[in-house]
């Protein structure tokens, strides 16, 4: 069976690149196509009438799709430094492949396995932590403007989404505290207190450099497709402060941060929370889903198209 196997490891290897690659055409050409929000024939009469007279709007924002995957690139090829130096190149084919690949695993999880096999054997635990650690820190960013968001939106909004639900609390505290006493009788808490352990000690000897180098790449990565949304609300004409509509962007972003799904997804799920924000201000829905629709196409789905020329030329490190 194992000589079968190494006899056509490269067509078997070829088929799952095709598998992966032909997937990930699969599942963005579905959404496009059976979005219940936002219909194919919708979203083309929209583009027209943004772009139609404005061709050069778009070019705008593809330098803030650029601006968003160059620093994303930058923060990878730091923290690889910390292992492996690695090209800008080769950190460029890392994430765009990785994100081709992670296309159907829940959370993108896909993408820590594809960057790992891009290094050598002894090398992968390690990849695959400072790729938990450069995630974490876009999520901390997320976080503290997601909380500075809705705070400056408790003062001018009134719903019992900023309201403190004590029921609720010790339900979600009871299910927290079952799934504990489950996993340590299984022994699932020990190996996972010990893995935290571990991955603590890792981050803890990172360079100080670095650890200042992939938060400043995540701030300046949040803040350029946070205005990129910013953008186009101005464009689709939405009158309101700079500093309320900043707060519903944040808002939205950490609501869809906390929710998990399927990276496939991310776009109706920040498509659903944003209507659900913005309605605080009466924004059609249309435009709002339009808008989310726009920026999941500039900056999830063509990079993913993007990324699956590499994830087709991919070889193994012991290949090269």
């Amino acid at each position: 069976m194992y000589n079968i196997l190494h006899k056509y490891k490269r067509f078997i290897f070829l088929l799952i690149k095709l598998a992966v690659v032909i997937g990930a055409f699969y599942f963005i050409f579905q959404q496009l196509d059976t979005n219940e929000l936002l219909s194919f024939t919708q979203l083309k009469q929209q583009f027209f009438i943004l772009f139609s007279k404005n061709s050069w709007l778009l070019l705008i924002l593809l330098l803030f799709t650029d601006a968003n995957w160059l620093l994303e690139i930058f923060k990878w090829k730091t923290l690889t430094s910390n292992e492996k130096e690695i090209t800008f190149y080769e950190a460029y084919e890392q994430c765009f492949a990785s994100l081709t690949a992670s296309l159907m695993t829940p959370n993108r999880i896909g993408e820590y396995g594809v960057k790992a096999i891009y290094f050598e054997k002894n090398l992968r635990k390690k990849i695959m932590v400072l790729n938990l650690i450069g995630n974490l820190s876009q999520l901390v960013v997320t976080l503290f403007f997601g909380i500075f968001g809705m705070f400056f939106l408790s003062f001018y909004v009134d719903v019992e989404m900023f309201s403190f639900n004590l029921p609720r609390f010790f339900l979600i505290l009871s299910v927290l505290l079952l799934f504990y006493l489950i996993g340590k009788n299984l022994g699932i808490t020990k190996k996972l207190a010990a893995l935290i352990y571990k991955i603590l000690s890792y981050y803890k000897q990172l360079p100080l450099k670095i650890h200042l180098k992939t938060l400043a790449y995540s701030l300046f990565r949040y803040l350029i497709f946070s205005h990129q949304f910013y953008f186009f609300l101005r464009l689709f004409d939405i009158e309101a402060a700079y500093f309320m509509l900043m707060s519903l962007i944040f808002s939205t972003y950490f609501i869809a941060s906390v929710i998990p799904g399927l990276a496939i997804f991310d776009w109706v799920i920040k498509g659903s929370v944003a209507v659900f924000i913005f309605g605080f201000i009466d924004v059609n829905p249309l435009t709002i889903v339009t808008i989310t629709t726009f920026m999941w196409l500039l900056n999830f789905a063509i990079p993913a198209i993007l990324g699956s020329i590499f994830v087709l030329n991919f070889k193994m490190v012991t290949e090269k």
